[in-house]
């Protein structure tokens, strides 16, 4: 017994040591850019610049919406604390993502884009430059850059 937990203490120790964690400076205004956002009406038509047809099924809005915006508040929560890093900014866009699993099947190709979109928005208030691949997982089932690696 005592084996296994020092091999899961090494394994957490190695685990730990590939993730460096980034420091990041929230902008000053990252509490008006997050109260906009979740003020913004959602899964709307636009035509320019992104060409979103609107929702594919106008009933799943309400949850749509309130799912990216309990992401904003994630975010925002990261944010205000003493110490926000990328990790921990990552880590909200997994937990975010995970929200939409029960109605994944309900997002048409569009609507992925569009939440993929939105989460870049959120990136782009406090400065993140990855989502780690965790976008390119939701929208197509796994990272390209993952393929791009192996060869």
């Amino acid at each position: 017994m005592t084996k296994y937990i020092q091999i899961f203490i090494i394994f957490l120790t190695l685990s730990a040591c590939g993730q460096n964690a980034t420091e990041m400076k929230t902008p000053e205004n990252a509490n008006e850019m997050f109260a906009e956002f979740i003020a913004n009406k959602k899964f709307v038509e636009q035509p320019y610049p992104n060409f979103y047809p609107g929702i594919a099924d106008e009933k799943m809005r309400p949850i749509f919406t309130d799912k990216i915006n309990q992401v904003a508040t994630d975010f925002k929560n990261v944010a205000e604390s003493e110490n926000p890093t990328d990790i921990k900014y990552q880590e909200k866009i997994g937990i975010g993502l995970s929200r939409f699993a029960d109605i994944y099947l309900e997002l048409d190709t569009e609507d992925r884009e569009r939440v993929c979109m939105y989460f870049e928005e959120l990136m782009d208030i406090v400065g993140l430059e990855s989502s780690n691949g965790q976008l390119n997982k939701f929208m197509y089932g796994f990272d390209p850059n993952e393929l791009i690696k192996e060869k």
